[in-house]
């Protein structure tokens, strides 16, 4: 058998809406066994608030694809009116949480963390930032419209949200209880892709030879730093 070739395929979901931009593409089983499969609106913000389109979305199925009888829309969808969810992660009470990039180009920023509801729409593009309106959920914090993070992965860990930034090239930290956020090993390792831990250290990779970054010596790789870190 030829090496490095994964065999024994098989799709278990399809017909998900790609572009060069905005596509998502975390994927994590939760606590109650299902798949979560974060998409973008693939460059057409209309299609996040379509129930019937993947794009815009977190979906949910099980490990072969089928759809649980629960979901909202006897579809896939579990939550629409998403930009781009790049970071998902579950806290210590079974709270669904996610990253998503707000607005770019010349108007950037916007960037939100959100609690994940079933069948809830959150927004996009009809609201961004601290907005309101009926039957829209405004996210927990966003950064502001003068800041970007552009998240990406994400972990709970004792009582915090982590995630990683990308144009913000930081970590940053949301602790739940205190409501307060703050970030740490800013730009010493460029753009900040996925993080997990384990054994009381965060792994975490870069992603500066994505296009967008400074490459530096070394790059792309996987940092390993304590979960015990500080800001110096």
């Amino acid at each position: 058998m030829e090496q490095n070739v994964i065999s024994n395929k098989k799709i278990i979901i399809e017909s998900i809406p790609g572009a060069s931009y905005h596509d998502g593409g975390r994927i994590k089983f939760g606590p109650d066994n299902y798949l979560y499969i974060a998409t973008g609106d693939a460059g057409n913000e209309e299609l996040a608030q379509d129930v019937n389109s993947l794009a815009g979305k977190i979906l949910r199925v099980d490990e072969n694809g089928n759809i649980p009888s629960d979901n909202p829309f006897s579809n896939a969808v579990y939550s629409y009116g998403h930009r781009n969810i790049q970071g998902i992660a579950w806290d210590s009470d079974g709270h669904l949480w996610a990253t998503e990039h707000g607005r770019s180009g010349l108007q950037s920023g916007l960037d939100e963390l959100n609690i994940i509801d079933k069948g809830k729409n959150y927004g996009w593009p009809e609201i961004q930032g601290g907005e309101k309106m009926e039957g829209m959920e405004t996210p927990i914090i966003h950064s502001g419209s003068d800041e970007t993070w552009a998240p990406a992965g994400a972990v709970f860990y004792e009582g915090s949200f982590y995630f990683t930034g990308l144009r913000g090239e930081s970590l940053y930290k949301y602790n739940i209880q205190r409501k307060t956020i703050e970030n740490f090993l800013i730009g010493k390792f460029g753009r900040l892709r996925t993080i997990t831990y384990k054994d009381d250290f965060f792994y975490i990779a870069t992603s500066n030879t994505d296009g967008r970054g400074t490459i530096r010596d070394g790059d792309d790789a996987i940092i390993k730093i304590p979960v015990s870190l500080r800001s110096n």
